[in-house]
């Protein structure tokens, strides 16, 4: 009986999880002032982007070589793991505390950034452990803890009180919410038994990692760069009123990203990997073709609905702010779909071992989206910042589109001069 229901229960918390996650946005919009709002997207922002600095994304080498190893050692690696995150804070926090407030962060937001970030890595690093361990229903139940429980929270007691409607008290639920979901999180890790706690840091190991997921890390700073400048950017060019409007249109939009990835690429991705690994590409190319045609059309589709729901949406939120800015959704939204779309040939030329192209598009994101903003500047100082990303994320599309379509042709001309060959043969 366990055992039948546990997928549903699994799917359930993961979807409950986005829809809290998606009405948290505009829950905000409603009982914040837009100010507030964007003070939000700054703090989160930069969390997002310190848990890259701090984590190293070491966890895709990690996840690979705990499975391969006895529970007796597997306490080792994550001990080694946790030293080197310690060593990193040391040095990125205080950097942090001085960057942060010159770059428009307020004082009073500055206090919550390091016990969240804190709180926002273990309980991160804790989900994936447990997911790679095959304990998906655990994950999910943290993961809603973590992320869906004080959203819940927030809206119930926003709803009836108004003076918890300001930033510390959001910041409070989110702090509350990730100790809870880190002490759930690190018991379970206590009763998964694991060994070789008190064995010596593992610095080879980690100098290895450290290599491995050096390349794929310098690519993902690089783009999720271009999501934590956006924001400050915008702020300083039209002040952080039009931050507010952006975070909620950006929270809007990517929910597109998160369907397509839920309904869509995590089925097709592993189909492409598995006709990579055994040489089928003909099978990969059609899966790619496919996985083309359902984003599209899923993103026709959203982008209808959300332009007509969203200015009534606006108009219950009733702030004028954002029906004013409504301009800056159509950018943010083609942005957003032209990344989502770009997921696809990102998945194939993964798959296909193709890293040095991705890593090197994404690095020219960045670039791409800082000289196209300064040459929007003059045109427009509230939109500069979401045509640049919408050109970058164009750009990629691009880039990624024409590496993957050469592979396509030199498969396909293999395939023909191996025909002929074995015509000619016979």
């Amino acid at each position: 009986m366990v055992r039948r229901i546990a997928p549903l229960l699994n799917v359930g918390l993961r979807m409950g999880t986005l829809a809290t996650r998606f009405a948290l946005v505009f829950l905000l919009a409603r009982y914040l002032d837009a100010a507030s709002l964007g003070y939000y997207g700054l703090f989160t922002a930069a969390t997002g982007y310190a848990l890259l600095c701090v984590g190293l994304d070491l966890y895709v080498y990690t996840s690979r070589e705990i499975t391969k190893i006895d529970v007796s050692r597997r306490g080792q690696l994550l001990k080694s793991q946790a030293t080197l995150v310690g060593l990193l804070y040391c040095v990125l926090i205080p950097v942090a505390v001085i960057v942060l407030p010159s770059a428009g962060l307020p004082e009073g937001l500055l206090w919550w950034f390091v016990p969240i970030l804190v709180l926002e890595h273990l309980n991160q690093e804790l989900y994936r452990l447990l997911i790679i361990l095959s304990r998906q229903l655990t994950a999910s139940l943290l993961l809603f803890v973590r992320q869906g429980s004080w959203a819940i929270a927030a809206a119930i007691l926003m709803t009836v009180d108004a003076q918890s409607r300001n930033l510390d008290f959001v910041m409070a639920l989110w702090a509350a919410s990730g100790a809870v979901a880190g002490a759930i999180g690190l018991w379970q890790l206590y009763r998964l038994g694991m060994g070789g706690w008190r064995a010596p840091v593992d610095w080879a190991w980690l100098r290895k990692g450290v290599m491995v997921s050096g390349a794929f890390l310098v690519a993902t700073l690089s783009v999720r760069a271009i999501q934590t400048v956006d924001r400050y950017w915008l702020e300083s060019l039209a002040g952080i009123e039009t931050v507010g409007a952006y975070v909620l249109f950006f929270g809007v939009a990517s929910a597109l990203t998160v369907f397509l990835d839920a309904a869509i690429l995590s089925f097709r991705y592993p189909e492409m990997v598995a006709h990579a690994h055994q040489g089928e590409h003909e099978a990969l190319h059609r899966k790619v073709r496919i996985a083309v045609i359902q984003v599209v059309a899923v993103s026709v589709a959203f982008s209808i609905i959300s332009l007509i729901l969203l200015p009534y949406l606006l108009e219950w939120i009733g702030q004028p702010v954002y029906l004013a800015s409504m301009g800056i959704y159509y950018w943010v939204l083609s942005g957003i779909i032209a990344y989502s779309i770009g997921m696809v040939p990102h998945y194939a030329l993964y798959a296909l071992g193709h890293d040095r192209t991705l890593v090197l598009s994404h690095i020219s994101a960045l670039l791409i989206f800082i000289g196209a903003t300064l040459a929007t500047i003059p045109l427009s100082r509230a939109y500069a910042v979401p045509i640049g990303v919408t050109i970058a994320m164009v750009a990629v599309l691009l880039w990624k589109s024409l590496a993957y379509w050469s592979c396509a042709r030199a498969h396909r001309l293999q395939a023909y001069d191996l025909k002929v060959e074995s015509g000619l043969n016979a």
